[in-house]
């Protein structure tokens, strides 16, 4: 029979089992409220140790705010910086909009009074400065103050040139977003129009005679001119087509890269826009242009660079598709559990030029800045925490392990094409 097993207590004796008594409910109390009150401290702390980085961070702006009026231009230069860096990373709407009329002055100074380095950045935050405030009185505000320094750099000969190519950048951009009235975004557009025109080749095949640095400033005038294109009604597109459509090709024949793919994608853009206008548009030049939009796409001259012939053929295949046959190479953007699709020539331009100044910080921008996630249709912010957000993404242990398995599979995979037992021979 099988032996009763016995447990002994304390000192050889059966264990009796105590009743669980006051003393024990006490210690069992104090201990859970113990752990309760140490992930509250916790908690605290977190909150507390967030709250100063917060202060701290503010306290760097207020500073980079009060350096942009210092004597040193280096001083200025690194503020301006700063505050450029703070803008494209976060969104700031609170503090900007109690500051954005000292900031404004800054920047207004900064572009009167600076040299070229200074007023490109002065120029690159005033857009920044426009993205945090949005589309309303705030930003108008704020750009009412600047167009009229933007106008005059921009329309100044003995300026200097990258301030000039700055301002035709900022100008177009600032007035996507803060311009309230339609028949100023026309005026705008005509000054750029005074720009990049003189680019045209000459009705007698004559190439105009300019350096490579105003061809710049001529890029970027037509870059924001299609910009402000997208945002046009369909009556002053038609008047845009009749006028433009015949001589923006002949921009295409410009020794200047960059030129040659702006003005292939402001083709394009103006096609599809006038084409949503008028589905039975008719274009009288079509199979020249085709031809000469194929070349680009085909380019082999061994004068041109690689590089700049393996860009340019990419972009001119997807131009001579839209003009063509109206299609478009969509593209997706994905940012947090978010995506995004571009899916036209209007909003290839659009995030193009958001992308410009905000830079790595655009993903971030289309996922919390409500005006960008306005412009795409995208909807109020989604509320993600952190801790959601991190459960979403995988492990580094489990990428790991993934790689791992991968490499092995294609290491296989490999190795039934590898005979190592081949006879190779005598020499």
């Amino acid at each position: 029979m099988p032996r009763t097993k016995k447990r002994s207590g304390r000192g050889g004796q059966q264990g009796n089992v105590q009743p669980f008594s006051d003393e024990d409910s006490s210690i069992e109390t104090l201990s859970h409220c113990s752990s309760l009150s140490e992930r509250t401290s916790a908690a605290e702390e977190a909150g507390e140790t967030e709250e100063m980085a917060q202060e701290d961070f503010q306290y760097k702006l207020k500073v980079y705010i009060d350096s942009t009026v210092d004597k040193s231009a280096k001083t200025r230069q690194g503020a301006l910086d700063g505050l450029k860096t703070a803008m494209a990373t976060k969104i700031l709407y609170e503090f900007i909009s109690e500051r954005r009329m000292t900031i404004t002055d800054s920047i207004e100074r900064c572009l009167k009074k600076g040299k070229g380095v200074e007023q490109c950045a002065a120029a690159s935050l005033a857009c920044l400065l426009c993205i945090q405030l949005g589309s309303g009185i705030e930003s108008e505000e704020v750009f009412k103050t600047l167009k009229p320094v933007f106008k005059t750099i921009l329309n100044d000969g003995a300026a200097n040139i990258q301030a000039r190519q700055a301002c035709a950048t900022s100008l177009g951009l600032c007035t996507l977003v803060a311009e309230d009235d339609i028949m100023d975004v026309y005026a705008t557009m005509e000054c750029f129009e005074s720009l990049f025109t003189h680019s045209y080749i000459r009705e007698d095949g004559s190439r105009p005679s300019v350096n490579p640095q105003t061809t710049q400033l001529h890029t970027n005038a037509l870059l924001s001119w299609a910009l402000l294109l997208t945002i046009c009604t369909g009556s002053h597109i038609r008047v845009i087509a009749q006028k433009h459509l015949a001589k923006l090709p002949r921009l295409l024949e410009n020794d200047n890269v960059n030129m040659r793919i702006a003005a292939g994608e402001t083709i394009a853009l103006l096609f599809e826009l006038i084409r949503d206008v008028d589905p039975e548009f008719d274009y009288d030049d079509w199979e020249p242009l085709c031809e000469q939009l194929n070349a680009l796409a085909t380019d082999c001259n061994k004068h041109r660079a690689k590089t700049d012939k393996r860009k340019q053929r990419s972009v001119f295949r997807d131009v001579l598709k839209a003009v063509e046959e109206g299609d478009f190479q969509s593209e997706t953007i994905r940012f947090a559990t978010e995506r995004m699709v571009i899916d036209s020539w209007v909003k290839k331009r659009t995030y193009d030029a958001f992308r410009e100044f905000v830079g790595s910080g655009m993903n971030y921008h289309l996922q919390a800045n409500e005006f960008i996630r306005d412009v795409f249709e995208l909807g109020p912010p989604m509320l993600i925490d952190s801790a959601a957000l991190k459960a979403m993404k995988s492990s580094r242990l489990e990428r790991h392990l993934y790689n791992a398995a991968a490499f092995k599979a294609r290491t296989k995979a490999r190795n039934k094409f590898r005979d190592k037992r081949v006879d190779v021979g005598e020499f």
